[in-house]
């Protein structure tokens, strides 16, 4: 993949992949080109090239709806509720339809939502209304999910919870496609992971791997210090 806005290419021949059941993570510095890259999976980029695949299916020509309704969802990293409405009223106009089974079973998977389900979403702390986006996104029962930062702003508390919910999505028959500044944590969930810079991929393997390379460790990861 490879593109940008205007003239500007910020992606410079980037590919990747994602098999079924895996969870795999982009990581990178600041400005790296993940939130970029995310957008071109999604559909989200002014200009773009290269072919996006879903599950065999060449959706590179697709509008971003038209994805979601091919098995793509997205928790983008602000903006992914409705405020105003309830919890409830969140999870049912989430699909096309309102299914009560799938509802429950959302429930069950997020159980912290089930006392919550009459308070409207903009009252809910940081980490339920993230749990709360995720469950919307899932309410489609999507075959890969794109998180986009979803511990940012987290209390360190609120961290590991989610990264537990996000670890359990492939049972669920779920995809993970994730951007994530806390790469250490991240990787440990893990399947696979890729490393940016300067819109370039420059490392990738397995997960355990990228944690073990002493380049990664030195200019990519870092040590997580706000883990």
């Amino acid at each position: 993949m490879r593109g940008g806005y205007g003239d500007n290419d910020i992606l410079h021949g980037i590919s990747l992949d994602v098999e079924a059941g895996e969870i795999v993570t982009i990581a990178g510095t600041n400005g790296s080109g993940k939130s970029t890259l995310l957008k071109g999976v999604l559909g989200l980029l002014p200009r773009v090239s290269g072919k996006v695949m879903l599950h065999g299916t060449d959706i590179s020509g697709m509008q971003t709806e038209d994805r979601i309704d091919a098995g793509m969802a997205c928790v983008p990293q602000v903006a992914n509720v409705f405020r105003s409405l309830t919890v409830m009223e969140n999870l049912m106009v989430a699909g096309r339809k309102v299914d009560p089974q799938r509802i429950a079973q959302m429930l069950d998977l997020f159980s912290a939502l089930k006392p919550r389900l009459t308070q409207l979403a903009g009252t809910l702390s940081g980490g339920e209304r993230q749990q709360l986006a995720i469950a919307r996104a899932l309410m489609a029962a999507p075959r890969l999910i794109v998180l986009d930062e979803p511990t940012a702003a987290l209390a360190p508390a609120l961290v590991e919870q989610i990264f537990s919910l996000v670890a359990a999505l492939p049972a669920q028959q779920v995809s993970v496609l994730m951007v994530e500044q806390r790469a250490r944590q991240a990787l440990a969930i893990s399947h696979r992971g890729y490393i940016l810079d300067q819109g370039r991929l420059v490392l990738s393997g397995s997960a355990q791997g990228l944690l073990d390379d002493p380049r990664m460790t030195e200019l990519y990861l870092g040590t997580d210090h706000n883990t």
